[in-house]
């Protein structure tokens, strides 16, 4: 009694330990805008982008820093030979030995008046933003490629596994007729290699779907052995916007055509800023401190070497060989190279939203037919079935219908993926995603 109370105990106590105790998690489920989302986080393209998008960002406060006053410390010596006179051989010097140790306030006064080189830091980092949401609107592409590859793919391993489930009953009938004298052997065999062939690709169907999961996991994970499932939304259907409508919705939020009229801006402020090489520059300096051939406060004769001075340097540009121009006229080219590129960006959007539009009515349209495509083929492998039961077909005829259903169901499967890649990628174009 004592062992049974001690037994009794130690089971409860596991009881509750394991009641206790929290379930692993299991894999992560995601549906398509969160996969979007994990792929503007971790998609090598987008953090390059953003990259180049900080590195503009430096620019612009560069170009800001230089319209301010920069300060400076200069330290010097400067030894001249001596010949028997204060100054030494160069007479250019005050004196044989020069110290020097001054603080220098240096600002120059165009960029107060030209405020082109901030405008053109400003427009760059302008592209560079527009840049970033090109990466992203790229990368959505392959992103909703691969999410609909994995849903295709686990619905044609739910086919092959069906089909494996239809190809085993016809084992198994093909089998209890050849007990009763009804078949030859032969309807055997061809059932049995019927039943081989679906497992074949059942085994297919797994590597294609372990491959797919793997092309979307590299893009939206930071490491692709990630255990993860998706929402299956092939089903669903949705009303698909007028093409004036859609045109007009990429257009107001496209990203290509951003960075394009990006691009003219900056062009146009590249030109700008060519053109200031044609002005004078004038520089103001404020110095303070030493400059004196003694190291000190006073010099040998009781004077105060500590001061202020101040000086105006302007540097009229005379002549450099026609280079100012050429940077001129190659900024102008730049820029009618950047209004080209966003004519041909306008028309490709208006090309990409159009095709993208047929091509998900096109799909649409084809899924109903799909649908009874694989309708009509099960119910005539049903048929089929009746018939060879009543010996009024072959084997061979239930195979080819079993094959014909599978490919139907494939087909099916296939249709709708197509049609939620081309709803998912126009709704991409229209910024809706």
């Amino acid at each position: 009694m004592k062992y049974m109370n001690a037994s009794l105990l130690l089971a409860v106590s596991a009881s509750v330990l394991f009641a206790q105790t929290p379930a692993p998690p299991g894999p992560l489920t995601i549906d398509l805008p969160q996969a979007l989302a994990r792929a503007r986080q971790f998609g090598g393209q987008v953090q390059s982008a953003n990259l180049a998008l900080a590195q503009a960002a430096q620019d612009r406060i560069q170009a800001k820093a230089a319209t301010l006053p920069q300060a400076s410390a200069v330290t010097e010596y400067l030894y001249t030979e001596g010949n028997g006179t204060p100054t030494g051989v160069f007479v250019a010097n005050n004196g044989v030995h020069v110290y020097t140790g001054q603080g220098v306030v240096h600002q120059d006064l165009m960029p107060l008046i030209l405020n082109g080189a901030q405008l053109r830091a400003a427009a760059a980092e302008a592209v560079a933003r527009a840049r970033v949401d090109v990466a992203a609107r790229g990368l959505n592409a392959t992103v909703i490629q691969n999410y609909y590859a994995i849903a295709d793919a686990l619905r044609k391993l739910d086919n092959a596994s069906l089909s494996i489930t239809e190809a085993t009953h016809f084992v198994d009938l093909t089998r209890q007729q050849e007990a009763g004298g009804e078949v030859a052997h032969a309807d055997v065999v061809k059932a049995q290699t019927q039943l081989q062939q679906r497992q074949i690709e059942l085994t297919e169907a797994r590597t294609s779907l372990a491959k797919a999961k793997i092309a979307l996991a590299v893009l939206i994970f930071p490491d692709p052995q990630t255990d993860f499932s998706i929402k299956d939304d092939l089903d669903q259907t949705e009303a698909m916007p007028q093409l004036p409508e859609a045109r007009a919705q990429a257009v107001a939020g496209n990203p290509d055509v951003k960075a394009a009229n990006a691009l003219v801006d900056l062009a146009g402020y590249d030109i700008k800023v060519a053109r200031y090489a044609y002005l004078p520059t004038i520089g103001l300096d404020f110095l303070y401190g030493l400059n004196s051939n003694v190291v000190g406060w006073h010099d040998n004769d009781g004077n105060r070497n500590i001061g202020a001075g101040a000086q105006i340097t302007v540097n009229v540009p005379v002549w450099n060989w026609g280079a100012t121009k050429s940077r001129v006229k190659q900024a102008e080219l730049r820029q009618d190279q950047a209004r080209l590129d966003l004519s041909l960006a306008q028309r490709q959007l208006q090309a990409s939203v159009a095709t993208a539009h047929a091509e998900a009515d096109g799909a649409l349209a084809q899924v109903k037919l799909l649908q009874d495509g694989m309708t009509f083929a099960a119910e005539s492998l049903r048929l089929t079935l009746l018939r060879y039961q009543a010996g009024e077909s072959t084997a061979f005829e239930v195979a080819d219908a079993q094959t014909t259903l599978k490919q139907a169901r494939d087909a099916y499967d296939d249709g709708l993926a197509r049609y939620r890649v081309a709803v998912a990628n126009l709704r991409t174009l229209m910024g809706t995603l």
